[in-house]
């Protein structure tokens, strides 16, 4: 992954986190500055898992790019939920 291309996806994750926490339903418990964080990471990762079946080319903004960014802040913002949740 390119630097442009990893600039890209960080932007994007801005974007994907906090689409990412309208989605998933339910209270998470997570402040902004770890939703902004877990969704940068999560469209890095989401983008390389992209990229590497061909969905969601790196460097270009499409619908498919963001999909697969808000994708990956999904899934991590779940499995951060999982360990860091709140247990009641």
């Amino acid at each position: 992954m390119s630097l442009q291309g990893l600039l890209i996806w960080s932007a994007l994750g801005l974007v994907a986190g906090i689409l990412a926490k309208l989605i998933m339903p339910g209270k998470q418990g997570i402040n902004p500055i770890t939703t902004v964080l877990l969704g940068i990471i999560g469209s890095i990762i989401g983008g390389k898992v992209g990229s590497l079946i061909g969905w969601g080319v790196v460097g270009e903004f499409s619908l498919k790019g963001i999909a697969t960014a808000v994708a990956g802040a999904l899934i991590l913002m779940f499995g951060w939920r999982l360990l860091f949740g709140r247990k009641s």
